[in-house]
């Protein structure tokens, strides 16, 4: 019992403290509930503000809209007005449509009756007046036939007479003509032939020049040619190699090795220096362009090309590594067309290289610089030859001043000769024959025909040099 009452305690006091933790809950709910409903009020007033004057703002919209309503009902009652009046008028219109329609009809049906009737009244005419037209017309052509026939008849015969010459000169005529188009067919075939021929040769031509100017495009291809021009140049001048100039000889400089294309040895032991420069890739592209504008551009670009050349020949300053070399230095390039070209697109190049000691050089210019410098060699040869002259006169002149004196001893040496022969003469002739004779006369020599004869005697004397006397200090 008392179990039952401590149970029932501990269930009174579970109940009030389930009662007690309830009611703090439900007053902490109250109390949430109150800040969510003072939160909710005052969004609510702020939220009933911005209504306010969100009202503010669309009255007038409303009281436009309410205008524009009472505009579109009058709108709808005039566009409803309008369409009854349409209705009435396609309805008008359909009737009138009809009414037309049966009109045509009619007047379809009036013009085939009348083109029955025009027809049948025009073939009644037509028929009868066209017996009377054909009766008529056979009796007057039957007089005319006869009449005619006649006539052709004398005429043929005129004409045939007339005719014959005519026709003999026309068959003699037509033979001729035929030998003619003979003749004219076997020069036409020959003219045919030969434009074939030229047809080929130019298409050959063209190919040929495609591949040259595919070969020129190549920059080794464009040097070697370039070096091929200027050999042919200094061969035309009549220079030699390795003796008036020299290709592509090489030396040793502080920027490295320098190879220029030739170099022309001039008198005074001087030396040019020349480089062949072939700027083509702009030019070739300019003759290949299809407006003047772009071929403009390209003889630009050509320009340009042969302005830097001139630059880099002159940034190697050969005329400061070679001592011996002139103060400028010659661009060859192998072609007049390609300076003229370039000169017309820029007209200060030629002034702008001889600034950089650069002398722009073509086949034509070159040739008279080379030839120029063969006739400097020309005229150093002979000054070399005249010294050489001089000196061989000067030896020949004592020669003969020796040969002169020799000459003398020879002249007086014959001189004595003749005088010891005179004088030898005068012993025999004095002396030995006369005592030769006494043999002759004593019998000693039997007397035969061949006697002792007596030699002539020699009056002539060695011409003496009597011409101006040679010295050894003597100059010619």
């Amino acid at each position: 019992m008392e179990q039952l009452v401590q149970q029932v305690a501990a269930w009174d006091i579970a109940v009030w403290q389930g009662v007690a933790m309830g009611t703090a809950a439900l007053a902490l709910i109250l109390m949430l509930s109150a800040l969510l409903a003072g939160r909710r009020a005052r969004r609510a007033q702020q939220d009933a503000a911005a209504l306010r004057e969100r009202l503010a703002r669309l009255t007038p919209e409303a009281e436009r809209a309410a205008r524009m309503e009472a505009r579109a009902e009058a709108l709808m009652g005039e566009l409803y007005q309008e369409q009854v009046n349409a209705a009435a008028l396609e309805q008008k219109l359909d009737s009138l449509q009809e009414t037309h329609k049966q009109r045509l009809a009619d007047l379809a049906d009036m013009k085939k009756q009348l083109e029955d009737r025009f027809q049948t009244l025009a073939s009644g005419a037509l028929s009868v007046n066209s017996e009377k037209f054909l009766s008529l017309v056979s009796e007057r052509f039957q007089k005319h036939k006869e009449s005619a026939d006649h006539d052709t008849a004398q005429r043929h015969a005129a004409i045939r007479d007339l005719v014959k010459p005519l026709d003999e000169r026309l068959g003699k005529f037509d033979a001729r003509m035929t030998e003619i188009e003979k003749a004219r067919n076997e020069a036409y075939g020959t003219i045919k032939q030969q434009v074939l021929n030229l047809a080929e040769g130019q298409q050959t031509l063209s190919s040929e020049t495609r591949r040259l100017v595919q070969a020129l495009r190549a920059p080794k291809t464009r040097g070697r040619w370039g070096e091929m021009q200027l050999r042919q140049v200094f061969e035309m001048a009549g220079m030699t190699e390795r003796v008036d100039f020299h290709l592509e000889k090489s030396f040793d400089t502080d920027d490295g090795r320098r190879r220029p294309d030739a170099i022309v040895h001039i008198p005074g032991g001087k030396s040019i220096v020349i480089d062949a420069k072939t700027p083509l890739s702009a030019y070739l592209d300019a003759l290949e362009a299809e407006t003047p504008e772009a071929q403009s551009q390209f003889i630009k670009q050509h320009a340009v090309q042969v302005r830097k050349h001139v630059n880099d020949l002159s940034s190697k300053a050969y005329h400061d590594t070679l001592g011996a070399t002139p103060d400028f230095v010659v661009m060859f390039i192998p072609g007049e067309t390609f300076v003229s070209a370039a000169a017309e697109a820029d007209p200060g190049l030629i002034e702008y290289a001889f600034e950089r000691k650069v002398l722009i050089a073509t086949p034509t210019t070159l040739m008279a610089l080379v030839k120029a410098i063969a006739y400097g060699w020309q005229q150093d040869k002979m000054a070399e030859n005249a010294e050489e002259v001089q000196k061989s006169a000067k030896e020949i002149y004592d020669r003969l001043r020796v040969f002169a004196e020799h000459l003398g001893r020879v002249g007086r040496s014959l001189g004595q000769s003749v005088d010891h022969y005179n004088k030898a003469l005068g012993s025999l002739e004095g002396r030995v024959l006369p005592s030769a004779r006494k043999f002759e006369e004593l019998g000693v020599v039997a007397a035969t025909s061949d006697k002792i004869e007596r030699p002539a005697s020699v009056e002539d004397e060695p011409r003496r040099l009597t011409a101006h006397e040679f010295t050894s200090d003597e100059q010619p």
